[in-house]
């Protein structure tokens, strides 16, 4: 049996690939979170006995750890979700960013250098390590500006996508110095089911029936390319059967929305699979705020080259993925309630309570 080590695997994005795969694939998912905030095994419920998933709670720093992973399971591929993600929480706190993102992806890198080294030839050449990365590490986008390309210069703006880069300049070393088979592939803005609340749609969707403001940073005009995480899960499969060794792949959505926008569309779905009692439309709670420090303006991405080379292109539209994903969380409120706890709520009350 084929085995797949997923790292992040209880986050929103890998939660959705372990389902994606136990679901389409004959494979064994062996997953690895560390379970931080963000990763909740109520992602999990729908596979928590499959009999071929396992998960283990555990770091990608641990060293020891991920070494016994890899000898008891052999897995033919490692698919890395494993980060810190948000880019508000790296701007109060970035220390967390460069320990797991960077010092974390490096650990891993070294246990994956031990485990492939010593692998069978055949084996050798069939492995591949694919590590999942965001549009971020490019920077910023003017209006009239064309799209990301996989070889756009990187330029990050925050703490977040600085250590993101550097996790990709890692793994693109490891391919050149030591030979490992990776893979890199470059997301826009994931929506869909299990996103953790502090993300923009799940904030929305929250705060609106609970009859409460709708933060808007700046003038609401940033624009996102914005991917269906189904869309994304079924991009990785086919980048890691088909992708030529070394390669990035951008994967994007083709739906350029600003944010104002995006919180206009859930305000109107709202207003008609669950309209407020009063009868009042759900947009009279957006409220402007303070801008994020250093909020890049826009984000796009070309896709063309895994359109071209693999034949991969997003199956959603953003008209039929959003109306998805509120419909999901309006089915799965208990869910949201969970991970709302007093956590989360300490950490809204600090990000916006000066804007």
């Amino acid at each position: 049996m084929e085995t797949i080590l997923v790292t992040g695997g209880a986050g929103f994005i890998g939660s959705n690939f372990v389902q994606d795969c136990l679901n389409v694939t004959e494979s064994r998912v062996v997953n690895l979170d560390k379970l931080t905030y963000a990763g909740n095994l109520e992602n999990l419920t729908s596979v928590k006995d499959h009999p071929r998933h396992v998960f283990v709670q555990g770091d990608i720093g641990d060293r020891p750890l991920t070494d016994k992973l890899l000898g008891q399971y052999k897995p033919s591929a490692i698919v890395n979700f494993a980060a810190e993600s948000h880019v508000d929480r790296s701007i109060h706190g970035p220390e967390e960013f460069i320990q797991t993102n960077i010092i974390g992806t490096f650990h891993l890198l070294e246990s994956v250098r031990g485990y492939w080294s010593e692998l069978p030839e055949q084996e050798k050449e069939r492995f591949r390590f694919l590590h999942v990365s965001t549009d971020e590490v490019y920077g910023s986008l003017t209006a009239e500006a064309p799209a990301f390309t996989e070889t756009n210069p990187y330029a990050p703006n925050s703490p977040y996508s600085a250590s993101k880069a550097s996790s990709d300049h890692l793994v693109r070393a490891y391919y050149h110095t030591y030979g490992i088979p990776v893979l890199t592939t470059n997301c826009s803005n994931n929506y869909g089911p299990f996103q953790f609340p502090e993300k923009l749609i799940p904030l929305i969707v929250m705060n609106a029936l609970k009859g409460q403001s709708l933060p808007i940073y700046g003038d609401g005009k940033n624009i996102r390319d914005w991917l269906y995480v189904g869309d994304h899960c079924t991009a990785i499969r086919a980048v890691l059967a088909k992708g030529s060794v070394g390669e990035v792949y951008n994967i994007g959505g083709n739906h350029e929305k600003t944010n104002l926008e995006i919180v206009h569309t859930v305000c109107d779905i709202l207003d008609e699979l669950a309209p407020d009692s009063s009868g009042a439309p759900y947009r009279r709670l957006i409220t402007f705020v303070k801008d994020r420090p250093g909020h890049d303006h826009r984000y796009a991405i070309d896709a063309t080259k895994i359109a071209g080379e693999i034949g991969w292109t997003p199956a959603e539209t953003f008209e039929s993925g959003i109306i998805k994903t509120v419909t999901w969380y309006l089915e799965n409120l208990t869910w949201a309630e969970n991970i709302a706890n007093g956590s989360y709520q300490n950490w809204i009350a600090e990000n916006y309570e000066d804007r």
